[in-house]
Parts: C-alpha cells; sequence; structure tokens
C-alpha cells in the first residue's frame, strides 16, 4: 500500500550557515499558498506531518487540503490522521506495551517470520517515575529509603522493562530515581526538530499520561493518549483526531515583583476553563512572551489537561533557543533547528514585524494583573487571591459539602484536638496544615520558583522560625539537575533544616503517593472529625487524591508551600497576622521572608548552568546500583513465567494464520451488558484498588497473593488475566439487566443466574456463543484507556451497539477487532423494544472490499426483529485493521511481508 508521496515536489535542502547541508525538508512556503501565512504555528506542525506521511492510503491529500483551508474545515469537526514524531511512555502505560511487542515477537517467531523486525518505527521514550512513594520523609536518608521500598514493591516489572530496554531498539528507558517523565522530557528528550537519515521535521510527541502537554512550552506538539493510540504511533499506524480549533491568547506586560509562574498558571487555568477550550488547542502570543522564561511557559503549558485544551502551545523563539543551549544542546544542534524552522515559517522572531495569525477565538492577559494566589480546596481551577484566603477558607467551612463547602457547624469551627505527638503535647484545628510537599512537574522543572521556595527557607532559618514536626514535610525533585543547583547555591540545607528533605525523584504527592501520615496525627484528625489541609506544588488536587485524610488540599507556588507549612494553617491572612515568632520572640511576617523578584533571579542566573544538565543527562542511562543489579534475560524473545501475577503473555495471538480470517459478522450471540447512557471508561476499565470479593482478587489469592499485596490494577497492567477480571467491576456501575441493581454483576441468560460479569463471560466462551453489548450515548466517554477496549476483547465481546461513541474510545474498539456500531438517530434499545433479553445476529459481507465506512448494517434478533445500524468502521485504515483481526495482527502480517 506504500505509495509515492504527490509532495515530493516541494522536498528542499537546507544548507547550514558555513556551506554545507543539514538535510532534505519539505516546505511549506513551497506550496504557495497564502492561506499557510495566516494558520497558527500549532496547526502548521500538524501540516508539516501530514504532508510528510501523505501515502493517499494512511494519509491523503485531502487531508492535506483540510488541514490548510484550516479556517473554514475546523468549525465543521472534520477528522485527520496525525502521525507523531515519537511516543512518551510512563512505567504504569509503559508495561502492557512492552507486553504487547514482546507478544508480537512470538507471534512473528510462530509464523516464521523475522521476529526482530518487531521493534517501534518511531521513537519510544519510557521514563519509570510513577513508582516513589513517600514513605519517609524529613531525614537525609530519605531518597535510599523509599527507593528500596520501591523496589521491593515494583522489583518485577522493573525487571521487565529492563528486558525491554535492551531487546527493542528506537526504545530509551530511563530507569527510576532519575526525575518526572515530564521534566526529564523538556531538560533532555525533547528535539524540537528531528533530523533523520537527512530528513528534517518537527518533533511532536503523544504521551500516555495527560501532562505531556509541558513539553508545548518547548515548541514541541505534544498531548495525552491512550495506550493503543501510543502502541497505534509507535507502529507506525496514523492517529485519527478531530481537526482542532486554536484560542488565541495573548499576553502583555510583566508579572509584578513577588508574583510567581505558579501564580500565573493558576489564573490562566481559571481563565480558560472559564473560556471553555475542550478538544482545542491554545497558542500563546504577543509582547509578553518575552518576559515569560521558558520554565514559566513550561509551567502554563503542563496544566493544560487542568484547563481543559488539549495543547497550550508556545512556538519557538529566541527564548525557547536559549534554554536548549541552557540545557546542554549542542550549538550545531540548535542552529539546525533555527534554520529549519526559520526556513519552514515555523519560527517567531519578536523583533520582525508579525503576520497577524487567525483563531477561532481569542484571549488576553496583562501579567501585571496576575497576583499572588492558590487553587482549591478541592479543584484546580478555583482559585483563590491570597489576600482573600482566610476569608474564603471560613466561608468554605460554612457552606454546604460541594467544591467550595465542608459544612462544619459554627459551634465547631474552632474545635481543638488535643493529641501526643512522640511525647510531646500537640493540638490540631481545622485547616491546619498536615502535609507540605514541593512536588510535580508543574513547579520542579522551574528554577525561579524552586530557588524561591529555598530562599523563603533561608530566610525564615535566620529568623529563627520552624516547620511544627507533625507536618509531613518533602521535597521530590523532577530532576537531579535540581539538586545541583540546590547545593551549588548553597541553599538546601535550610530547606533541610526545616524538613523538606529530598524524598526521591519522581512523581510523589501530587498523584496521591504521599504516603502514611503519622498514626497520632491521623487519630487526632479522624477521631475529632477535623477539615485538615495539605498544601503541595503539584496540578491536580481532587478530593482523595493527595492523601485519604486531607479534605482540605491546595496548589500553590513551591515558595508558598514553604510559608503555609511554616504558617502551619491555611486559616491565615499573610498580610495582618504574624507566620510565626522569632528567636528573640519578635513576630515574623510573611512580608519578612518573601523573596524579590531580583533576588530570585540573581540567584537562578549564577547557579543554574548548562554543566549541571550535561553532567545530569550524561548519565541518565546508566541508572543506580538498584536498576543495575537487578537480572534480567538476555534473549530479543522474553521468557514469560507462567507463574507472575505481574506480567503474563496475552492471548491475543493465539492460532494466528499468515492470512487475515476477513470480515467477521455475529451470529446468534447474547447481550452480555445492557446499558444507559454516559458508560465511561472509569465504569469499563480496571481501575483503583482490587476489591477483596473481586473475581481479580479471587484470581490473587488462588495464587498465594496476600490480601495485602493486591496492589493496584494499575501496577498489574502488564497482566491480562487480572485486567480481564476487572474489566466492567466497577461497583456503580448500572447494567439494565439487573432490573436497577447497581453492582458488577450480570445475567447469564440461558440459565438466568446472576454473576459476576467475567464469569459470565467466560460461560459464554465455553459455551461457544458470541456476545455484544447494548449502550445509549456517549459510549467509552472519559480519559482514554487502553484496557477499556483489550478488557471486553478478552471477554468475548464481538459488538458494541450503541447510540454514540466518544471519538478515540470507538477507535480503540477498532484496534481491538470489535465492532462498534451506531443505533440511527431517534433510536435506542428503549424504543426499538429490545430488552437485552434477545439473541442478536449482524451480517457482513465475507469480503472487506464489500465494505464502506459508514455503511449501513441489519441487526437481527431471534424474536423476528430487525433494525438498520450505521457501521462506525470511519476511514479504509480501520477496515484493513477490523480485516486483520485488529491493529497488532496488521502490523505483524505487513511485516512479514515487508522485505526491508
Amino acid at each position: 500500500m506504500v505509495n509515492e508521496n504527490p509532495f515530493n515536489s516541494i522536498l528542499k535542502t537546507l544548507e547550514k550557515p558555513d556551506g554545507g547541508e543539514f538535510g532534505k525538508y519539505y516546505s511549506l512556503p513551497a506550496l504557495n499558498d497564502p492561506r499557510i501565512d495566516k494558520l497558527p504555528y500549532s496547526i502548521r506542525i500538524l501540516l508539516e506531518s501530514a504532508i510528510r506521511n501523505c501515502d493517499e492510503f494512511q494519509v491523503k491529500s485531502k487531508d492535506v487540503e483540510k488541514i490548510i483551508d484550516w479556517k473554514n474545515t475546523s468549525p465543521k469537526q472534520v477528522e485527520i490522521p496525525f502521525k507523531p514524531a515519537r511516543v512518551l511512555l510512563q512505567d504504569f502505560t509503559g508495561v502492557p506495551a512492552v507486553v504487547d511487542l514482546a507478544c508480537m515477537r512470538d507471534a512473528m517467531n510462530g509464523l516464521g517470520g523475522d521476529s526482530n523486525k518487531i521493534n517501534p518505527l518511531v521513537p519510544v521514550d519510557l521514563v519509570i517515575d510513577h513508582s516513589v512513594q513517600v514513605d519517609v520523609a524529613r531525614s537525609e536518608n530519605a531518597v535510599q529509603a523509599n527507593m528500596e521500598l520501591e523496589f521491593q514493591r515494583n522489583k518485577e516489572r522493573f525487571a521487565f522493562l529492563k528486558w525491554g530496554s535492551n531487546a527493542f531498539h528506537n526504545m530509551l528507558v530511563v530507569p527510576p530515581g532519575s526525575g518526572i517523565v515530564h521534566q526529564v522530557n523538556l531538560e533532555y528528550l525533547g528535539r524540537v526538530v528531528f533530523n533523520t537519515k537527512g530528513m528534517l521535521y518537527p518533533d511532536s510527541v503523544v504521551g500516555t499520561d495527560s501532562h505531556t502537554t509541558m513539553i508545548d512550552g518547548l515548541g514541541v506538539a505534544g498531548w495525552g493518549v491512550g495506550g493503543i493510540e501510543a502502541e497505534a504511533a509507535m507502529l507506525g499506524q496514523p492517529m485519527s483526531m478531530v481537526l482542532p480549533g486554536v484560542v488565541g491568547f495573548k499576553l502583555s506586560g510583566k508579572l509584578r515583583d513577588g508574583v510567581t509562574a505558579t501564580d500565573l498558571v493558576l489564573t490562566v487555568t481559571q481563565m480558560l476553563r472559564k473560556h471553555g477550550v475542550v478538544g482545542k488547542f491554545v497558542e500563546f502570543y504577543g509582547e509578553g512572551m518575552g518576559e515569560l522564561s521558558l520554565a514559566d511557559r513550561a509551567t502554563i503549558a503542563n496544566m493544560s489537561p487542568e484547563y481543559g485544551a488539549t495543547m497550550g502551545f508556545f512556538p519557538v523563539d529566541h527564548v525557547t533557543l536559549h534554554y536548549l543551549k541552557l540545557t546542554g544542546r549542542s550549538d550545531e544542534t540548535v542552529s539546525m533547528i533555527e534554520s529549519y524552522l526559520r526556513a519552514n515559517k515555523m519560527f517567531v522572531d519578536y523583533g520582525e514585524p508579525q503576520i497577524d495569525r487567525v483563531y477561532s477565538s481569542y484571549l488576553e492577559l496583562n501579567l501585571e494583573d496576575v497576583e499572588p494566589c492558590v487553587s482549591g480546596p478541592k479543584r484546580p481551577h478555583d482559585r483563590v487571591p491570597l489576600k482573600e484566603m482566610k476569608a474564603d477558607w471560613h466561608s468554605c467551612l460554612d457552606n454546604r459539602v460541594g467544591f467550595k463547602g465542608f459544612a462544619i457547624p459554627k459551634q465547631s469551627q474552632s474545635k481543638v484536638a488535643e493529641f501526643n505527638f512522640h511525647g510531646t503535647p500537640a493540638q490540631l484545628r481545622h485547616g491546619d496544615v498536615v502535609i507540605a510537599a514541593i512536588t510535580s512537574c508543574t513547579n520542579t522543572s522551574n528554577p525561579s520558583v524552586m530557588l524561591g521556595a529555598a530562599l523563603v527557607a533561608k530566610k525564615a532559618c535566620e529568623l529563627g522560625l520552624e516547620v511544627k514536626p507533625w507536618v509531613k514535610t518533602s521535597l521530590a525533585p523532577g530532576s537531579g539537575v535540581v539538586t545541583k543547583y540546590l547545593e551549588n547555591s548553597g541553599l538546601q540545607k535550610y530547606l533541610n533544616q526545616l524538613g523538606f528533605h529530598i524524598v526521591g525523584y519522581g512523581c510523589t504527592t501530587c498523584i496521591g503517593n504521599s504516603g502514611d501520615i503519622d498514626e497520632a496525627v491521623a487519630s487526632a484528625i479522624t477521631e475529632n472529625d477535623l477539615v485538615a489541609a495539605a498544601v503541595l506544588s503539584g496540578n491536580r488536587n481532587f478530593e482523595g487524591r493527595v492523601h485519604p485524610l486531607t479534605r482540605a488540599n491546595y496548589l500553590a507556588s513551591p515558595p508558598l508551600v514553604v510559608a503555609y507549612a511554616l504558617a502551619g494553617t491555611v486559616d491565615i491572612d499573610f498580610e495582618t497576622e504574624p507566620i510565626g515568632e522569632g528567636k528573640d520572640g519578635k513576630k515574623i511576617f510573611f512580608r519578612d521572608i518573601w523573596p524579590s523578584n531580583e533576588e530570585v533571579a540573581k540567584v537562578v542566573q549564577s547557579n543554574v548552568l548548562p554543566d549541571m544538565f550535561k553532567a545530569t543527562y550524561k548519565a541518565i542511562t546508566k541508572g543506580n546500583p538498584m536498576w543495575n543489579h537487578l537480572s534480567v534475560p538476555s534473549g530479543t524473545l522474553y521468557s514469560w513465567d507462567s507463574t507472575s501475577t505481574y506480567i503474563h503473555e496475552p492471548p491475543y495471538f493465539k492460532s494466528m494464520t499468515m492470512s487475515p480470517p476477513g470480515p467477521h459478522g455475529v451470529k446468534n450471540a447474547y447481550c452480555l451488558l445492557n446499558f444507559g447512557d454516559s458508560i465511561t471508561t472509569d465504569h469499563i476499565s480496571p481501575a483503583g484498588s482490587i476489591h477483596k470479593d473481586s473475581p481479580a482478587a479471587r484470581y490473587l489469592v488462588e495464587r498465594g497473593v496476600d490480601r495485602r499485596d493486591f496492589n493496584s490494577y494499575g501496577s498489574r497492567r502488564g497482566n491480562d488475566e487480572v485486567m480481564a477480571r476487572g474489566t466492567f467491576a466497577n461497583i456503580r456501575i448500572v447494567n439494565k439487566l439487573l432490573g436497577g441493581e447497581v453492582g458488577p454483576k450480570t445475567i447469564h441468560i440461558p440459565s438466568g443466574e446472576k454473576l459476576s460479569v467475567f464469569d459470565v463471560a467466560m460461560r459464554y466462551k465455553s459455551e461457544g456463543h458470541d456476545t455484544i453489548i447494548l449502550a445509549g450515548a456517549e459510549y467509552g466517554s472519559g480519559s482514554s484507556r487502553d484496557w477499556a477496549a483489550k478488557g471486553p476483547m478478552l471477554l468475548g465481546v464481538k459488538a458494541v451497539i450503541a447510540k454514540s461513541f466518544e471519538r478515540i474510545h470507538r477507535s480503540n474498539l477498532v484496534g481491538m477487532g470489535i465492532i462498534p456500531l451506531c443505533f440511527k438517530p431517534g433510536e435506542d434499545a428503549e424504543t426499538l423494544g429490545l430488552t437485552g433479553h434477545e439473541r442478536y445476529s449482524i451480517e457482513l459481507p465475507s469480503s472487506v472490499s464489500d465494505i464502506r465506512p459508514g455503511q449501513d448494517v441489519t441487526v437481527v434478533t431471534d424474536n423476528g426483529k430487525s433494525f438498520t445500524c450505521t457501521l462506525r468502521f470511519d476511514t479504509e485504515v480501520e477496515l484493513a485493521y477490523f480485516d486483520h483481526g485488529g491493529i497488532l495482527r496488521y502490523v505483524i502480517r505487513n511485516l512479514i511481508h515487508t522485505k526491508h
């Protein structure tokens, strides 16, 4: 199916400034189309990718025209294919991706093909960063102690990923203890422009974590996707996406003294949530851009998921080039990046007259209007100006339970809980801080706020302030560079003095890895029903996420985290009330410990140096002693351990033959589940803890796993047996076959027995029966999850008939060989009189060439009813996947038939 690229006529050579060539590139100016000059920079990246990958099969000329005509096509929700330059994985999602690659190698081997052909076709960067838990804090030995516990819990997963790093080409695995995936991506992995075998093109990336958007601050188009899309991209397949609208966000002025990048991002988040940017790109521009460091831009880009955008994009300019040099990229590389982007009209030079670009809608912010703030107590976009914090806190205590309320009776609001903290009398009140964490990629990549926090600590220590010993303080840098500049500045010792010792390098408190709080503190909170607080420099603070016992969770800049830890409470007005008493009994106020912007800039200038980045990343893949001592097999085929409850060989390729099986209809299938509207991937996909009475728990207990070692579904994503049993195991799922009862059960229709969904599915399979699912509108909405499609396939589901599908979930079902069908407008199971007790047959032509995307298909039931549905294979590529029995089998057969 490989055709010559119809755009080869615009291939140009990029000359080096001093003679010689950088390589070839597809030139957008050579198209001589005036519409391109008006396109947002973010859309130009999609355009270049479509032109470079155009083969008239996966990517067609008409897709290129859709993108060039963006101004007219984007309001119409048209779909385009996109092939990103690389894929970014973190460990939880990386494991199933590597499991699938290992399985594909086995299948290739079994079919007599060259198994070594199975490798990612685009570069894959996998950073192990989600396993750090703050078990040990406020200790000089915290990093080592926490890492030892991390390796005990995750040894099997780590060993598997280490095997993958050796077995597969084009895959870089960054070992645990190195940093947070998004900060490592920004400081080291981001290419900005690729030069692959003499072909130049913009870096773009999809990642299996929503905060992949942080890289947008570097001018690299990147966003989060589900596992199946990431695997498809790894294997050279296009992603289908709606051509997005782009919100133009103009910045002017500069931040006032004492205002941080975190204050700015919380302000931007609130503005964009109010404007409505779901499914859109946001592109920043204006003279205020020159006042924002690259790290400030990355902070704003990072929180795209919190304001709801696909991307928060900052085009490459001189600030970007300066950062690339600062972080140790070579002069030759930076010269290539600048030359390519200028030649292809993707570089912004604010020294030149600007052509007005067209945007779908516009916003503007004068940076001088930003004021110090926090967000909370339960949502990232509920911004509270610092000067209003005390009043806002008291209204939260009064308000009825909700996003801004705890409904604490007036007479209980001043309650004091007396307790004993390791022999010392202590007290807790509503609003007292029990967790203070400098954490998360959002802020730990920004030297201004990190060194700002250290300066606050220095001033506080010199004035004699202390943090109460029961506050769980922690510092989790996103990379080793942070440690280098904190040590170099001589400021780390002050953070240590206040209890902000480094606890590890990775995602910690922000994703709920905050570890236990002291038992005495926990008892005081629960016995007195206190609303205890956590203050963290993270990006999410949804209820129950940070810690089960902190009902109030506030997002704040790292310097504010230190300030609140010192105050010991969020119930304080920093303008009028003292933070504490100094060594001479003098009252110390917030203004006494807060550094000026000039002080911060001076420390950043003298202590954040290129050699620190070079030294850190030179050693990044060398790992650490624990990683290096992990024993792994050396073969390119994985030796599966049948007794493992973490890594298991899934049955995706059992009985696979060289010839595609062709389209399959559905004959006399039973309905496994009958759903209403808005069944999300949270309902379908295994997530969270493993319930003690679930089929997954039964499986683990039968294999000798103690209940306390169940771990989470997330940690066991590499075991299909656990994940299949956890599919549709959500305790809040509503299945109409149960007549209103809520829970993860269904009816085995032939016998009438009520059993778990997994047990019924296995019984149907053993009896040789197909199954289907009936559903309402928006089936599969929510976060994109690969197991929401893999799980139903393993349960034997052959088709889903719904009123409508969430876009990515529909394509995931296709990728796993499940037929998506839509009821005709105005019809659904109810209007057609379907109860789910019928048997369903769906006839399809025996040759894929006789099937058209979006054609009508008739569904017939055993009680004489028949109705017409729309077949939701939306492209010829999707039909090819279906013909082969899913995307993974399609790729294997294609590779077998490829000579090189």
